[in-house]
């Protein structure tokens, strides 16, 4: 499998995994974590334009997205039912999908962050079970409660080598 950053060509495909794993989402428990039409065209859009957005590849065709955000993430910085490992510098893991087609394309995700960050952090509602033995499997640590942009609590991932 190939990890390259997106372009804005991938867009349209894009949104299409988006929306095949919010309907993943919704068959599997976890009705609430992306409301409709998160994450948006705009957003991703963004996510290419910065360099953050990536795409995992297999036989020319896109299958996984992610964004790689280098950097403090604003909804980080305050932690409540645990603390972060550390304080130093990290890049956070987000708006991770696929298709369903490649089994396991988290492990794949991980690994190409991992030899660009070494301190890695996520966050995944209460609900998405599949996301949170993902990063456990990974060897993610859970460290406590966050809140995103919506006001909605996500549980806080932290690795660190």
């Amino acid at each position: 499998m190939e990890i390259r950053k997106a372009q804005p060509g991938d867009l349209d495909r894009l949104m299409e995994i988006y929306r095949a794993a919010k309907d993943f989402m919704d068959r599997s428990g976890n009705p609430t974590q992306w409301k409709k039409g998160y994450p948006t065209r705009e957003m991703i859009a963004a996510d290419i334009e910065k360099g953050q957005g990536y795409v995992c590849v297999e036989n020319g065709i896109v299958h996984a997205a992610f964004a790689l955000v280098p950097g403090e993430d604003p909804f980080y910085g305050v932690i409540e039912d645990g603390q972060w490992k550390n304080d130093r510098p990290y890049g956070a893991i987000h708006r991770v999908a696929s298709d369903g087609v490649i089994r396991r394309v988290f492990d794949e995700m991980f690994c190409f962050c991992r030899a660009q960050i070494e301190d890695l952090r996520a966050d995944t509602h209460q609900d998405n079970r599949v996301m949170q033995q993902a990063l456990e499997r990974c060897g993610f640590v859970r460290c406590g409660i966050i809140y995103v942009a919506n006001g909605t609590p996500r549980i806080a991932y932290q690795y660190v080598p």
